[in-house]
Protein backbone atom coordinates (compact mmCIF):
# COMPACT_ATOMS: atom_id res chain seq x y z
CA UNK A 1 0.00 0.00 0.00
CA UNK A 2 1.25 3.40 -0.66
CA UNK A 3 2.86 5.31 2.13
CA UNK A 4 -0.36 8.22 1.55
CA UNK A 5 -2.76 5.62 2.88
CA UNK A 6 -0.75 4.45 5.60
CA UNK A 7 -2.87 5.43 9.33
CA UNK A 8 -1.51 9.30 10.41
CA UNK A 9 -3.50 10.11 13.25
CA UNK A 10 -5.11 8.56 15.85
CA UNK A 11 -9.02 9.02 16.45
CA UNK A 12 -12.24 8.41 16.99
CA UNK A 13 -12.81 6.67 13.94
CA UNK A 14 -9.06 5.07 14.11
CA UNK A 15 -9.14 1.11 13.72
CA UNK A 16 -9.67 -1.97 12.27
CA UNK A 17 -13.65 -1.92 10.19
CA UNK A 18 -13.84 1.37 9.45
CA UNK A 19 -10.44 1.98 8.50
CA UNK A 20 -10.59 -0.51 5.65
CA UNK A 21 -13.81 0.50 4.66
CA UNK A 22 -12.36 3.86 4.31
CA UNK A 23 -9.41 2.05 2.53
CA UNK A 24 -11.59 0.28 0.07
CA UNK A 25 -12.97 3.78 -0.79
CA UNK A 26 -9.91 5.80 -1.89
CA UNK A 27 -8.80 2.06 -3.60
CA UNK A 28 -11.99 2.40 -5.83
CA UNK A 29 -11.21 6.11 -6.47
CA UNK A 30 -7.70 5.52 -7.71
CA UNK A 31 -6.54 2.41 -7.90
CA UNK A 32 -3.02 3.10 -8.98
CA UNK A 33 -2.68 5.98 -7.41
CA UNK A 34 -3.41 9.92 -8.97
CA UNK A 35 -1.62 10.35 -12.08
CA UNK A 36 -2.31 14.17 -12.40
CA UNK A 37 -1.20 14.96 -9.41
CA UNK A 38 2.06 13.01 -10.04
CA UNK A 39 1.86 14.36 -13.61
CA UNK A 40 2.12 17.81 -12.68
CA UNK A 41 5.12 17.18 -10.09
CA UNK A 42 3.29 18.12 -6.82
CA UNK A 43 4.17 15.25 -4.68
CA UNK A 44 5.99 16.48 -1.50
CA UNK A 45 4.06 20.39 -1.53
CA UNK A 46 2.22 21.34 1.58
CA UNK A 47 -1.00 21.74 0.76
CA UNK A 48 -4.15 22.92 3.06
CA UNK A 49 -7.89 21.87 2.69
CA UNK A 50 -11.01 23.35 3.97
CA UNK A 51 -14.45 22.16 3.89
CA UNK A 52 -17.47 24.21 4.59
CA UNK A 53 -21.29 24.28 4.47
CA UNK A 54 -22.97 25.38 1.35
CA UNK A 55 -26.40 26.20 2.48
CA UNK A 56 -27.61 25.57 6.32
CA UNK A 57 -28.72 22.51 7.09
CA UNK A 58 -27.77 19.05 9.46
CA UNK A 59 -24.14 17.55 8.75
CA UNK A 60 -23.12 13.53 9.26
CA UNK A 61 -20.42 11.82 8.25
CA UNK A 62 -17.98 14.32 8.91
CA UNK A 63 -15.91 12.32 11.34
CA UNK A 64 -15.35 9.28 8.53
CA UNK A 65 -14.05 12.20 6.23
CA UNK A 66 -11.65 13.55 9.04
CA UNK A 67 -10.70 9.86 9.24
CA UNK A 68 -9.94 9.32 5.35
CA UNK A 69 -8.20 12.79 5.02
CA UNK A 70 -5.78 11.18 7.87
CA UNK A 71 -5.10 8.07 6.15
CA UNK A 72 -3.91 9.85 3.31
CA UNK A 73 -1.35 11.61 5.57
CA UNK A 74 -3.20 14.58 5.76
CA UNK A 75 -3.27 16.20 9.37
CA UNK A 76 -7.03 16.66 9.18
CA UNK A 77 -9.50 17.90 12.17
CA UNK A 78 -13.48 18.97 12.19
CA UNK A 79 -14.85 21.26 13.51
CA UNK A 80 -18.44 20.17 14.13
CA UNK A 81 -19.71 16.97 15.03
CA UNK A 82 -22.41 14.68 12.84
CA UNK A 83 -25.68 16.02 13.95
CA UNK A 84 -24.78 19.53 13.88
CA UNK A 85 -27.41 21.70 12.77
CA UNK A 86 -24.67 24.63 10.73
CA UNK A 87 -25.45 27.46 8.88
CA UNK A 88 -24.28 28.47 5.29
CA UNK A 89 -19.99 29.20 5.36
CA UNK A 90 -19.64 27.03 8.51
CA UNK A 91 -16.45 25.66 8.80
CA UNK A 92 -16.93 21.73 8.75
CA UNK A 93 -12.96 20.31 8.98
CA UNK A 94 -9.79 21.46 7.77
CA UNK A 95 -6.27 19.93 7.59
CA UNK A 96 -3.19 20.34 6.05
CA UNK A 97 -0.27 18.04 4.61
CA UNK A 98 1.60 17.02 1.69
CA UNK A 99 -0.34 17.81 -1.78
CA UNK A 100 -0.59 14.04 -3.12
CA UNK A 101 -2.69 13.34 0.24
CA UNK A 102 -4.60 16.06 0.09
CA UNK A 103 -5.95 15.39 -3.58
CA UNK A 104 -5.91 12.02 -3.10
CA UNK A 105 -8.91 12.27 -0.32
CA UNK A 106 -10.40 15.73 -1.35
CA UNK A 107 -13.17 14.05 -3.53
CA UNK A 108 -13.82 10.88 -2.02
CA UNK A 109 -14.37 12.76 1.57
CA UNK A 110 -16.54 15.61 -0.14
CA UNK A 111 -18.84 13.22 -1.63
CA UNK A 112 -19.14 11.38 1.79
CA UNK A 113 -20.09 14.46 3.87
CA UNK A 114 -22.33 15.83 0.90
CA UNK A 115 -24.32 12.18 0.70
CA UNK A 116 -24.91 11.59 4.34
CA UNK A 117 -25.71 15.27 4.97
CA UNK A 118 -28.40 14.96 2.46
CA UNK A 119 -29.34 11.82 4.02
CA UNK A 120 -29.37 13.38 7.54
CA UNK A 121 -31.16 16.35 6.29
CA UNK A 122 -33.61 13.97 4.66
CA UNK A 123 -34.51 12.47 7.68
CA UNK A 124 -34.30 15.94 9.97
CA UNK A 125 -36.97 16.84 7.51
CA UNK A 126 -39.13 14.71 8.83
CA UNK A 127 -38.60 14.16 12.28
CA UNK A 128 -38.95 17.96 12.50
CA UNK A 129 -42.34 18.24 11.02
CA UNK A 130 -43.29 15.46 13.82
CA UNK A 131 -41.92 17.97 16.31
CA UNK A 132 -43.52 21.25 15.33
CA UNK A 133 -46.93 19.38 16.41
CA UNK A 134 -45.35 18.47 19.58
CA UNK A 135 -45.48 14.56 18.33
CA UNK A 136 -43.08 12.14 18.98
CA UNK A 137 -43.57 9.74 17.07
CA UNK A 138 -40.48 7.96 16.40
CA UNK A 139 -38.80 8.09 12.55
CA UNK A 140 -37.57 4.59 11.79
CA UNK A 141 -35.45 4.01 8.27
CA UNK A 142 -35.19 1.00 6.30
CA UNK A 143 -32.11 -1.40 5.54
CA UNK A 144 -32.89 0.22 1.58
CA UNK A 145 -29.80 2.23 1.63
CA UNK A 146 -27.63 1.56 -1.63
CA UNK A 147 -25.47 -1.38 -1.18
CA UNK A 148 -22.22 -0.49 0.40
CA UNK A 149 -23.63 2.73 2.12
CA UNK A 150 -25.34 1.19 5.13
CA UNK A 151 -22.14 1.00 7.45
CA UNK A 152 -22.39 5.16 6.97
CA UNK A 153 -25.78 5.74 6.14
CA UNK A 154 -27.10 4.51 9.21
CA UNK A 155 -24.75 7.20 11.43
CA UNK A 156 -26.63 10.15 8.68
CA UNK A 157 -29.92 8.87 9.49
CA UNK A 158 -28.89 8.89 13.26
CA UNK A 159 -27.23 12.07 13.04
CA UNK A 160 -30.45 13.67 11.60
CA UNK A 161 -32.49 12.28 14.70
CA UNK A 162 -33.88 9.49 13.24
CA UNK A 163 -33.44 6.26 14.26
CA UNK A 164 -32.70 2.67 12.01
CA UNK A 165 -35.58 0.37 11.76
CA UNK A 166 -33.15 -2.53 10.92
CA UNK A 167 -29.74 -2.36 10.45
CA UNK A 168 -29.69 -6.05 8.92
CA UNK A 169 -31.11 -9.48 8.98
CA UNK A 170 -29.50 -10.79 11.77
CA UNK A 171 -30.47 -9.51 15.22
CA UNK A 172 -34.59 -8.66 14.46
CA UNK A 173 -37.98 -10.76 13.20
CA UNK A 174 -39.57 -9.47 10.52
CA UNK A 175 -41.27 -12.13 9.15
CA UNK A 176 -43.02 -10.81 5.54
CA UNK A 177 -45.95 -12.24 3.23
CA UNK A 178 -42.63 -13.14 1.53
CA UNK A 179 -42.00 -15.60 3.74
CA UNK A 180 -45.52 -16.55 4.84
CA UNK A 181 -45.95 -17.94 1.21
CA UNK A 182 -43.30 -20.12 1.66
CA UNK A 183 -44.78 -21.91 4.69
CA UNK A 184 -47.49 -24.79 4.50
CA UNK A 185 -50.55 -24.22 4.06
CA UNK A 186 -52.38 -24.00 7.24
CA UNK A 187 -49.16 -23.70 9.32
CA UNK A 188 -48.80 -20.15 9.56
CA UNK A 189 -50.54 -19.13 12.59
CA UNK A 190 -48.78 -21.98 15.00
CA UNK A 191 -45.46 -21.00 13.26
CA UNK A 192 -45.51 -17.24 14.28
CA UNK A 193 -46.53 -18.15 17.69
CA UNK A 194 -43.70 -20.68 18.29
CA UNK A 195 -41.26 -17.67 16.98
CA UNK A 196 -42.35 -16.02 20.50
CA UNK A 197 -40.44 -19.04 22.35
CA UNK A 198 -37.75 -19.89 20.38
CA UNK A 199 -36.67 -15.57 20.07
CA UNK A 200 -38.10 -14.56 23.50
CA UNK A 201 -35.94 -11.32 23.90
CA UNK A 202 -36.56 -10.52 20.23
CA UNK A 203 -40.38 -8.20 19.48
CA UNK A 204 -42.32 -10.17 16.88
CA UNK A 205 -43.24 -8.00 13.78
CA UNK A 206 -44.96 -8.71 10.98
CA UNK A 207 -45.65 -6.91 7.66
CA UNK A 208 -48.94 -7.06 6.03
CA UNK A 209 -51.00 -5.30 3.32
CA UNK A 210 -53.87 -5.88 4.51
CA UNK A 211 -56.27 -4.85 6.64
CA UNK A 212 -58.48 -7.82 7.99
CA UNK A 213 -55.23 -9.75 8.10
CA UNK A 214 -54.02 -7.61 10.41
CA UNK A 215 -56.55 -7.42 12.66
CA UNK A 216 -55.85 -11.47 12.68
CA UNK A 217 -52.13 -11.32 13.11
CA UNK A 218 -53.14 -9.07 16.69
CA UNK A 219 -55.16 -11.66 17.49
CA UNK A 220 -52.38 -14.16 16.86
CA UNK A 221 -50.08 -11.76 19.32
CA UNK A 222 -48.03 -10.55 17.27
CA UNK A 223 -46.00 -7.11 18.75
CA UNK A 224 -45.63 -4.95 15.74
CA UNK A 225 -46.96 -4.82 12.81
CA UNK A 226 -46.04 -3.58 9.66
CA UNK A 227 -48.63 -1.98 7.50
CA UNK A 228 -47.44 -1.85 3.87
CA UNK A 229 -48.87 0.70 1.64
CA UNK A 230 -51.41 1.65 4.33
CA UNK A 231 -53.19 5.12 3.65
CA UNK A 232 -53.25 7.58 6.80
CA UNK A 233 -57.13 6.43 6.91
CA UNK A 234 -56.53 2.85 6.93
CA UNK A 235 -54.21 3.09 10.29
CA UNK A 236 -56.57 5.20 11.71
CA UNK A 237 -59.45 2.36 10.79
CA UNK A 238 -57.08 -0.65 12.22
CA UNK A 239 -56.31 1.51 15.17
CA UNK A 240 -60.06 2.16 16.01
CA UNK A 241 -60.81 -2.10 15.11
CA UNK A 242 -57.84 -3.18 17.16
CA UNK A 243 -58.90 -0.59 20.59
CA UNK A 244 -62.15 -2.04 20.63
CA UNK A 245 -61.04 -5.78 20.86
CA UNK A 246 -58.37 -4.48 23.44
CA UNK A 247 -55.75 -5.21 21.41
CA UNK A 248 -52.24 -2.64 21.23
CA UNK A 249 -49.84 -4.26 18.88
CA UNK A 250 -48.02 -1.28 17.80
CA UNK A 251 -48.24 0.32 14.26
CA UNK A 252 -45.79 0.76 11.74
CA UNK A 253 -46.67 1.82 8.34
CA UNK A 254 -44.37 1.41 6.14
CA UNK A 255 -44.19 2.11 2.15
CA UNK A 256 -44.19 5.70 0.70
CA UNK A 257 -44.20 7.39 3.88
CA UNK A 258 -42.04 10.74 3.96
CA UNK A 259 -41.98 14.25 4.83
CA UNK A 260 -45.35 15.56 3.03
CA UNK A 261 -47.54 12.64 5.05
CA UNK A 262 -45.53 11.79 8.03
CA UNK A 263 -47.85 14.09 9.97
CA UNK A 264 -50.94 12.63 8.86
CA UNK A 265 -49.65 8.90 9.75
CA UNK A 266 -48.78 9.98 12.97
CA UNK A 267 -52.35 11.36 13.56
CA UNK A 268 -53.69 8.01 12.64
CA UNK A 269 -52.35 6.22 15.45
CA UNK A 270 -48.89 5.00 14.42
CA UNK A 271 -46.31 4.50 16.73
CA UNK A 272 -43.61 4.47 14.63
CA UNK A 273 -42.63 5.71 10.73
CA UNK A 274 -41.60 3.39 8.87
CA UNK A 275 -39.24 5.00 5.66
CA UNK A 276 -36.64 4.45 3.09
CA UNK A 277 -36.98 8.65 2.08
CA UNK A 278 -34.07 9.90 3.56
CA UNK A 279 -31.72 7.76 2.10
CA UNK A 280 -32.75 8.85 -1.51
CA UNK A 281 -33.09 12.74 -0.31
CA UNK A 282 -30.68 15.31 -2.52
CA UNK A 283 -27.35 15.48 -1.31
CA UNK A 284 -25.87 18.38 0.65
CA UNK A 285 -23.23 20.74 -1.16
CA UNK A 286 -19.63 20.96 0.49
CA UNK A 287 -17.33 23.91 -0.58
CA UNK A 288 -13.67 22.86 -0.89
CA UNK A 289 -11.02 24.89 -0.66
CA UNK A 290 -7.50 23.63 -1.24
CA UNK A 291 -4.24 25.63 -1.41
CA UNK A 292 -0.80 26.18 -0.48
CA UNK A 293 0.09 26.11 3.32
CA UNK A 294 -0.32 29.77 4.66
CA UNK A 295 3.16 30.97 5.33
CA UNK A 296 3.45 33.01 9.18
Amino acid sequence: MSPALQPALSGPWAGGLEDERLRALLREDAPHGDLSTRALGLTGCAAQIRFQARGAGVVAGIEAATRLLQLCGVAAQPAVASGARVDDGAPLLAGQGPAEGVLLGWKVAQNLVEAASGMARGAAAIVEVLRAEGLHTAVACTRKAPPGTHWWAAQAIEAGGAVMHRLGLSETLLVFPEHRALLPAGEVAARLQALRHQQPEKRLVVETGDEDEALALARLGVEVLQLERFTPEAVARLHRALRAEGLAPRLAPAGGVNRGNALAYARAGADLLVSSAPYFAPPAEVQVRIGPVDVA
